[in-house]
């Protein structure tokens, strides 16, 4: 039988387009994203900090670094799960994010749980036939 490991974090990651808080005319798309953070291995740890990149249609990359996550740095003990929302903003309608999370376990261990990169992508929900939304400015 394999051993569970001792430090593991997973992550997934679902992105949204914010049709109401972007500008296309502008150039201006709005995501948002909601990470779930789960704690798979044997071992209490808490995320410590984050590590971003974003990258846009025509390969312009930025590197996002900050301590914890909305403001919390949770501590996960085997088997919890964190979840939180945040969003980004591009220059194009599509582009990609992937990233990492630093994590210390109770003994001290440091690890890192990686963040699988996924798309961002702009409009084709369908929703044009809702009641057009105002732009406040």
């Amino acid at each position: 039988m394999p051993a569970m490991p001792k430090y593991l974090f997973t992550c997934e990651a679902e992105p949204q387009y914010l049709s109401e808080q972007s500008a296309p005319e502008e150039e201006l798309y709005a995501f948002a994203y909601t990470i779930t953070i789960t704690n798979h291995g044997e071992a209490t740890a808490q995320l410590i900090a984050r590590h971003w990149i974003i990258e846009d249609a025509h390969g312009h990359t930025e590197e996002v670094k900050g301590l914890g996550v909305v403001g919390h740095q949770p501590l996960l003990r085997p088997g919890e799960s964190f979840q939180y929302t945040s969003g980004t903003r591009l220059r194009t309608p599509t582009g990609a994010m992937r990233g990492s999370f630093f994590c210390v376990a109770e003994d001290g261990e440091r690890f890192e749980a990686a963040v699988p990169e996924f798309a961002l992508r702009a409009g084709g929900s369908g929703a044009s036939d809702a009641p057009s939304s105002r732009v406040l400015h």
